[in-house]
């Protein structure tokens, strides 16, 4: 290909999701960084993909066709990569979207700090489009040896990272059945020393993954901010788009077009305001207008009570059929011994005696 190498390159792999792939596309040729190369990578897809992607004839979009890859098509987004020339490499979910000024923040932020690997505040759309903050900052020790020993809290669609940093942790592994994004952060991470670049704006919307079929993707922690949402009546409009007969994607992507800057500006200032409310409503005694969210902190109480209940009930039956088993052993090797004394008390026992004597003698003879 000829020409300059683009600064960005954007992976975006693809299954059967021409729903809402389109959108996809649009957040990503939309942003205000124009200097990029957006590599879509249908993997086996055998739906409308071909028919949608054709729709966008921009010379900055290359699609791979290809058969269908093991598990998530992992070996697939390989393909593409190999061939990519941008110095940074960003993700974009086909079911996700990017807000416009991602790649201009996110490059920023890996350019000013020189890190290899950086990622943007993770914002979650409910199936029921109410927009949640997820504060995650691995900046805190104990954050990052969560993220890295127990699970991923950052959807891929906010990381970017450099090509060298990719290189070096040996691309997208292709032997692992799922999270193979989260196995690709940690060897990025324990290929730079541990260092992220964070950056504390949310730039994309996190969609639910229609294959998890979960109001909200899934995670237990989107599900708590979730259940505050709905019980919150200063919950602000700006984060809330039910969908109506159509897919939230389609909903959130007319409201970023009417919109405009003002709107992305606007959603940014609400999601750091439900991060306040929830920090004020944590230490904070409730007043006049503070029950709705108390009522959802004791509802989650509530529920963190019933399962240690549960918990214990569970612990305590366990203890119990231990406590049993080991009285039955206790029990049979009681008899056993009974039984052995009985039998050596007894007259055959006595009667016997010589005859054993004698046995015992030959057999040493």
């Amino acid at each position: 290909m000829s020409g300059a190498a683009p600064r960005f390159t954007v992976l975006l792999p693809t299954h059967d999701r021409a729903d809402v792939l389109g959108f996809a596309v649009q957040s990503v040729l939309a942003q205000t960084e124009p200097d990029f190369e957006l590599l879509v990578v249908a993997d086996g897809c055998t739906d409308r993909t071909a028919e949608v992607l054709a729709g966008f004839p921009d010379p900055r979009l290359r699609v791979f066709d290809l058969p269908k890859a093991p598990h998530f098509g992992y070996a697939n987004r390989n393909v593409a990569l190999r061939e990519a020339r941008g110095r940074l490499v960003a993700f974009a979910a086909h079911d996700d979207l990017l807000l416009p000024d991602h790649l201009a923040r996110m490059g920023a932020l890996l350019d000013g700090t020189r890190a290899a690997w950086g990622y943007s505040r993770p914002a979650w759309v409910s199936t029921d489009g109410v927009i949640v903050p997820f504060g995650v900052n691995l900046g805190f020790p104990d954050e990052m040896q969560a993220f890295r020993e127990r699970r991923n809290t950052i959807p891929a669609a906010c990381i970017v990272h450099t090509r060298r940093a990719l290189e070096a942790a040996g691309f997208w592994p292709e032997d692992v059945p799922s999270a193979a994004d989260w196995v690709l952060w940690r060897r990025m991470l324990e290929a730079s020393g541990g260092r992220a670049a964070h950056l504390p704006v949310p730039t994309t919307l996190h969609f639910s993954a229609g294959w998890k079929r979960s109001r909200h993707a899934g995670s237990e922690d989107v599900r708590r901010l979730v259940a505050i949402a709905d019980s919150a009546a200063w919950w602000p409009a700006i984060l809330r788009h039910p969908p109506d007969g159509e897919p939230e994607q389609a909903r959130l992507w007319s409201a970023l077009e009417t919109g405009g800057a003002a709107w992305v500006e606007a959603l940014r200032d609400a999601l750091d305001a439900v991060l306040a409310r929830i920090g004020w409503a944590s230490v904070h005694p409730p007043g006049p207008g503070d029950e709705p969210t108390l009522a959802a902190l004791e509802r989650l109480a509530a529920e963190h009570d019933a399962a240690l209940t549960r918990l214990a009930a569970e612990h305590g039956s366990a203890l119990a059929r231990l406590a049993a088993d080991r009285n039955a052993a206790v029990a049979a090797r009681d008899g056993a011994v009974a039984a052995l004394a009985a039998l050596h008390a007894s007259t055959s026992w006595r009667i016997t005696a010589p005859l054993r004597a004698a046995a015992r003698l030959f057999g040493r003879g």
